[in-house]
């Protein structure tokens, strides 16, 4: 099983599928590809902020 990509790896492979199909630097085939990539990525990258942001309220209500 692959590695879970940090965020900001995750991120950065995002920015790049987004400038090529900008660019038109994709056939038909490779953009159906990275598409599906490029879901995931934001699945994941939305996962990971979503749990960082409950740690930190978590850790800031037990401040209080």
């Amino acid at each position: 099983m692959p590695k879970e990509p940090k965020y900001e790896e995750a991120y950065a492979e995002l920015q790049t599928i987004v400038r090529k199909m900008e660019n038109d630097e994709l056939d038909i085939d490779q953009m159906t590809e990275q598409l599906k990539r490029a879901q995931q990525l934001i699945k994941l990258c939305k996962d990971k902020l979503t749990k960082t942001d409950e740690e930190i309220k978590k850790i800031l209500g037990e401040e209080k």
